[in-house]
């Protein structure tokens, strides 16, 4: 490991923890980044609000979700 990097992670470890966490978020980000991948989550975002407005799908409860998918993988 280089000087710099050695000195940054050194740095970045005095931070609160709540600091490090939104760090490490944006860093995974930045890794990930994808424009044409950015572009569909958009468009799916937008097709489901559309969903939602129009009333073609309704809202349920996340803990509902959440049983929903538990009994369909214990099948």
């Amino acid at each position: 490991m280089n000087a710099n990097l050695e000195f940054l992670e050194a740095e970045v470890m005095k931070l609160p923890s709540a600091d490090r966490a939104r760090l490490l978020e944006r860093l995974i980000a930045s890794l990930d980044a994808d424009p044409a991948i950015d572009v569909a989550w958009e468009r799916e975002a937008a097709r489901r609000e559309a969903q939602l407005t129009d009333g073609t799908v309704s809202e349920i409860p996340g803990h509902e979700a959440i049983a929903r998918l538990r009994a369909r993988l214990v099948k």
